[in-house]
């Protein structure tokens, strides 16, 4: 990582360390604010909006299809998440992954990833745009993203739970955390509107 990213990681953790997620204090999940809205392009060709997702839990990744390090790492851990969350996925939870590098992952490219990972698509959508579009909604998120010369991309790794009302909850940083706590506060979001 670059001393610049470096510096720049360290100021969002320093930034958003009031509202990371600490289970230890939280009988019910933080509300950090509204979860920033956007609208981008899925794998299949589809413009998608956070919006659609109102009454709905939503997890928000960022990650690139070339990435042969952390990317993977956390695709895998949210797709082993998704198998132990049963049938509520799809129906009451959705995974949303969003790519860092617009430029090489076009819809196609994403199609693939979600098929090398065996991505439920009727739950889990992969996401692309416009590189500007993309990159306000990494920074929107908390998100820092810069290329380097061999194509490769730099960036936070944060996941974001959204609530059915469409209000940013937790953030998760890097790819290594743990899955159990993950799916306890995805279902968690949604049994606090029953």
């Amino acid at each position: 990582m670059s001393r610049w990213l470096a510096q720049i990681v360290i100021l969002v953790l320093l930034a958003w360390s009031g509202q990371a997620h600490d289970a230890m204090h939280y009988q019910r999940l933080p509300t950090i604010g509204a979860a920033p809205d956007f609208t981008l392009t899925s794998q299949g060709r589809a413009s998608v909006s956070l919006r659609e997702f109102r009454g709905r839990v939503v997890a928000i990744t960022f990650i690139f299809a070339s990435c042969t390090d952390v990317c993977p790492m956390l695709t895998d851990n949210m797709a082993r998440v998704k198998d132990a969350l049963g049938p509520v996925f799809g129906s009451q939870i959705s995974f949303v992954s969003i790519t860092v590098d617009p430029e090489r992952d076009t819809p196609e490219v994403l199609k693939q990833y979600a098929k090398n990972f065996d991505a439920d698509v009727n739950g889990w959508v992969f996401l692309t745009g416009d590189p500007a579009m993309v990159h306000e909604v990494g920074r929107k998120y908390g998100v820092i993203a810069m290329k380097k010369a061999n194509g490769d991309v730099d960036h936070t790794l944060l996941t974001s739970l959204v609530d059915r009302d469409g209000n940013l909850r937790v953030q998760y940083m890097g790819a290594s955390f743990d899955p159990e706590e993950f799916r306890s506060d995805l279902l968690s979001l949604v049994d606090e509107s029953r």
